[in-house]
């Protein structure tokens, strides 16, 4: 089954951004494939530079893996809550917050990234299993009305995102 794009009133505006980031084609195969990209380009760091951040106000690498890791998660759930019928106004959470009280600083990121791993595809195969109905319904996060179909094309919008910004600011020129 093919999930559609999201389009508008599908989602907060907030969230265009990680939605137009993601190519056309099926938003599954796109999540198998960004994810085992991003794990290849996540090994090639070396030990040294995990806990590097470009600026002292900025999160760590690892701190970023992190935060891709918590925001998978919370996406995901409200997706599973809201594919099923759940009406109610989903929980916000704040970024910095979450990562303050996280210790993705002090894990390894190889740990990190095998929980990444682990949690992508636990999220692809419960995407696959939900039926166009459930796709098209609609709920509430953070006070605002998102359908489930959103979810995927924000999960992966929000990697493409990060992975730019791992390049970019992260990652010697040499291993991007």
């Amino acid at each position: 089954m093919t999930i559609r794009r999201p389009g508008p009133g599908d989602y907060a505006v907030y969230y265009k951004r990680y939605v137009d980031l993601v190519p056309d084609g099926d938003i599954l195969e796109t999540l198998r494939a960004q994810g085992a990209s991003t794990q290849a380009l996540l090994a090639t760091v070396p030990a040294a530079r995990e806990e590097y951040r470009y600026k002292p106000t900025k999160w760590s690498l690892r701190q970023v893996v992190g935060h891709v890791l918590d925001v998978e998660r919370a996406f995901s759930n409200r997706c599973h809550w809201i594919a099923r019928g759940v009406t109610l106004d989903l929980p916000a959470f704040e970024q910095d917050e979450w990562a303050r009280l996280s210790n993705a600083a002090d894990r390894p990121l190889a740990e990190l990234t095998a929980e990444w791993n682990a949690l992508r595809q636990d999220i692809v195969l419960m995407f696959a299993g939900f039926d166009r109905i459930a796709w098209e319904r609609m709920g509430r996060a953070s006070g605002n009305g998102i359908r489930a179909l959103s979810f995927p094309w924000i999960i992966a919008g929000h990697e493409l995102y990060h992975v730019e910004l791992l390049r970019r600011n992260y990652l010697p020129a040499t291993q991007t």
